[in-house]
């Protein structure tokens, strides 16, 4: 029999139970988990070995230890599981008639600011729309996005993703996020030498928006050197709303404290971030997710988030 003939008859059934022995370590575990016997998963994984011609675990104690060629087969196979977990949840929709389904996936930025305001405006419009949405990483969220587990996806900055479409919705600058009796809050920018007397909350460098920030420190000369680093933008806003410094953020993750204490002021020099709308390659648009997307549009050009 040919490598051809032999990997061709893999089944679905054996891959999804070797991706359930790589989380729960134990075949016992793993038996439990997928409701079968234990000698099933055994017999289950000695089958998949034999058909790869490949050892995927070595026995520790009572574990089993999977090799680093599982490792890379395991990252390799996860897509394809959501792409049957889409194919499941439309199946379903189709079967009980649920047409009218949307399922939305967001960085933090956009997930908490423009996401809703468009969603609501949406399920004005069309009462009868299901929605599911969630608010995720970057990776998550265009990971779900070209294996068809989100329709649409919501993110910031992002780089070309070569696996999924990429529509602009919209380019802003950053801002200084600050209480509003704020010393610099005359200003009508702020700079990183006027932000170095006050305490600033920064963004990991680590981050995109972190490492453009540290940019615009660099080329005016001065050092970047938060007293505070978080991970996400939203998570500097809130210490700013607690009193706890200033910050420089996406406009977005600014929006929803504005009138509540704080205010924004644009952060020279100028540090430019895109809003960016990923939909899956191949697949024609859905009248709901047009609506969706034509209703985003709408509110980043009326600015109702009165950003910066």
């Amino acid at each position: 029999m040919s490598d051809k003939e032999t990997f061709s008859d893999i089944s679905l059934r054996l891959l999804e139970i070797f991706a359930a022995m790589m989380r729960c370590s134990t075949t016992v575990e793993t038996a439990e988990h997928l409701k079968i016997s234990q000698p099933a998963v055994s017999s289950s994984l000695r089958q998949l070995e034999t058909q790869l011609g490949i050892t995927l675990f070595t026995r520790t104690g009572r574990r089993l230890q999977p090799t680093p060629e599982a490792q890379e087969l395991y990252s390799e196979i996860q897509p394809m599981f959501g792409i049957v977990r889409s194919f499941t949840t439309r199946a379903q929709d189709l079967r009980i008639g649920r047409r009218g389904r949307l399922r939305v996936m967001a960085t933090p930025p956009l997930g908490y600011s423009v996401g809703p305001v468009a969603l609501r405006n949406l399920t004005a419009s069309r009462p009868e729309a299901t929605i599911s949405y969630d608010v995720r990483r970057l990776e998550n969220v265009v990971q779900a996005v070209s294996t068809g587990q989100a329709d649409i996806g919501l993110v910031l900055n992002a780089e070309r993703i070569e696996t999924v479409n990429s529509d602009l919705l919209q380019r802003r600058n950053m801002v200084v996020l600050m209480p509003e009796d704020h010393p610099l809050a005359a200003s009508e920018t702020v700079t990183p030498e006027s932000l170095m007397p006050y305490p600033l909350i920064g963004i990991d460098v680590a981050s995109q928006l972190g490492r453009l920030l540290k940019v615009g420190f660099d080329v005016s000369g001065m050092p970047y050197a938060p007293r505070i680093d978080v991970r996400y933008c939203q998570t500097a806003a809130a210490l700013v709303a607690s009193g706890m410094g200033v910050t420089v953020v996406d406009p977005y993750s600014a929006a929803p404290y504005l009138g509540r204490g704080l205010i924004t002021r644009p952060f020279m020099p100028v540090r430019e971030v895109s809003a960016v709308m990923l939909t899956r390659k191949g697949v024609p648009h859905s009248a709901i997710l047009s609506s969706f997307m034509e209703e985003l549009r709408r509110v980043v050009e009326t600015a109702s988030l009165g950003l910066a």
